[in-house]
C-alpha cells in the first residue's frame, strides 16, 4: 500500500513517513498544495491513500480535495486539521474527504484510522484474503497456511497482500514498485527479485498452496 503525505511542516511529514514505513507502507511526502495536486492527478492510480493537511502554501487542502474529486480522483483522503469545530468538520467532509483528525493527534490513532480507511476499498473485499490454503488478515497483518502462521518481513507482507488482492494476474515490476515502494526506490536494483524469492520460499507449504510464478520478461503472478 502506498500513501502520499501532504504536509508543510517538514518535521511532521518526515515523522509520518517514518512511522508509516515502520508499519510496512510505502510513503512519499510533498510540502505545498500546488505540487500535491499535480502529483495526485499525475499518479492517481499509484496511491492508495492521501494524508492531507488543510493549511498549505500555494493551495489549501480544501481546494485540493475539491479539485481532485471534480477530476474523478477517488483516492481516500484523511485530512489533518487544527480546526476542530463542528462547522469545520462538516466542511472537511463535504469537500470530499473520507475522514479527519484534529491536531495534535497520536500516531497510534492515525495508524488505526489509516488501517480502517484502507479496509474500505472501492470494490468490497472480505476481511480476510484467501488463496488456496493461504489466508491473509489485513486487520492483524498476519498470514496463515491452514493454522500455521507464516512470519514475513514488512516488505514481504506488503508484496503478498498486493498480490493476493490481484490473484492470477501478471503484475509487472512497475506495478509492484508503484504500490509497495516509494518514489526514492532505485528501479534498477534487484531488491524486488530478492523479496519475491524469499516470499516464495516462505509460502511453499503442502498441497493446495498458491504458486508464486516468475513470468520471464514480464513480471510475477500469484496463481491459485
Amino acid at each position: 500500500m502506498r500513501i502520499l503525505i501532504v504536509e508543510d511542516e517538514i518535521k511532521l511529514a518526515k515523522a509520518l513517513k517514518k512511522i508509516l514505513e515502520k508499519e510496512g507502507f510505502a510513503a512519499d511526502f510533498v510540502t505545498d498544495g500546488e505540487e500535491a495536486e499535480k502529483r495526485i492527478l499525475l499518479f492517481r492510480k499509484e496511491y492508495d491513500l492521501i494524508i492531507l493537511d488543510l493549511m498549505l502554501p500555494k493551495k489549501s487542502g480544501f481546494e485540493i480535495c475539491q479539485n481532485i474529486r471534480n477530476e474523478g480522483v477517488y483516492i481516500p483522503v484523511l485530512v489533518l486539521t487544527a480546526r476542530g469545530s463542528i462547522e469545520d468538520k462538516i466542511e472537511v467532509l463535504d469537500s470530499g474527504a473520507d475522514d479527519y483528525m484534529v491536531k495534535p493527534f497520536s500516531f497510534e490513532e492515525l495508524l488505526a484510522r489509516v488501517r480502517a480507511i484502507l479496509r474500505r476499498p472501492d470494490e468490497a473485499l472480505p476481511e480476510k484474503l484467501k488463496l488456496g490454503n493461504l489466508t491473509l488478515s489485513p486487520s492483524t497483518r498476519q498470514v496463515f497456511y491452514n493454522s500455521h502462521e507464516i512470519h514475513l518481513t514488512l516488505k514481504e507482507y506488503s508484496l503478498l497482500e498486493y498480490m493476493m488482492r490481484h490473484p492470477n494476474q501478471v503484475l509487472n515490476r512497475e506495478q509492484i514498485l508503484d504500490h509497495v515502494w516509494d518514489f526514492n526506490f532505485d528501479s534498477f536494483s534487484n531488491v524486488i527479485d530478492v523479496h519475491i524469492k524469499n516470499l516464495r520460499k516462505k509460502i511453499r507449504y503442502g498441497k493446495n498452496n498458491p504458486s508464486l510464478e516468475t513470468i520471464r520478461g514480464v513480471g510475477y503472478r500469484l496463481r491459485e
